[in-house]
């Protein structure tokens, strides 16, 4: 059974954690989809040095883990551990970003470029106004999918003192030296986050699919 006293008297301490999760989280979020878009951008320009940059950015933060980026801006330049852990989450999650938004845009007919640019607007405008809406509708579920994930790997903050729900729980189990009902209350705290995020999406989803 569940000792409830573990999350009663600790409430505070796990709702102060659970607020910066949720900053951190949208923090990343908001900027990983940013960058992730524009990365996108690069990797289908038709600018050999940009298709290069979004490359290699893509395939070097793909394969090396998210621990080792958020040491990277912890031990390495000094960010504090908050700062650390959203700048980590954000140029991880962006690359797998990138990819779902350059396999949108893939997905366009290219008859649409090509008429954009005959009526004279320039590639950044075809872009921005015509493509990628477009392309993010498309790949609407595993953005989702990209930004649940963002969300779980925000208990990285937690190896940092990034004062998040992991790093508070941690206090919490030294403290009263119990670790399975600590933990399980984390759970709980996550899963109040991911599960309205993937009903979101899911909703949205629908809307789109009946818009079309």
């Amino acid at each position: 059974m569940l000792d409830f006293t573990i999350l009663t008297e600790n409430f505070d301490i796990y709702l102060e954690g659970y607020k910066t999760t949720i900053i951190a989280s949208l923090i990343a979020l908001v900027a990983s989809f940013l960058l992730g878009t524009l990365i996108a951008v690069f990797r289908i320009a038709p600018f050999k040095p940009l298709n290069w940059l979004g490359t290699v950015y893509v395939e070097f933060i793909r394969n090396i883990p998210l621990l080792v980026i958020v040491f990277f801006f912890f031990f390495g330049l000094r960010f504090s551990g908050p700062v650390a852990g959203a700048t980590g989450l954000t140029i991880y999650t962006a690359a797998f970003i990138a990819e779902a938004i350059r396999a949108g845009i893939l997905s366009v007919p290219k008859g649409q470029m090509e008429a954009a640019r005959s009526s004279g607007l320039t590639y950044g405008q075809t872009m921005r106004l015509i493509i990628l809406p477009q392309a993010i509708k498309i790949v609407i579920p595993p953005l989702g999918n990209q930004f649940i994930n963002l969300v779980k790997n925000s208990s990285i903050l937690g190896v940092v003192a990034g004062l998040d729900l992991m790093y508070h729980a941690d206090l919490i189990s030294s403290r009263t030296y119990v670790t399975f009902d600590v933990y399980i209350f984390v759970a709980l705290f996550y899963l109040s986050l991911t599960i309205p995020l993937s009903l979101g999406v899911g909703y949205m989803e629908k809307r789109l699919a009946k818009s079309n």
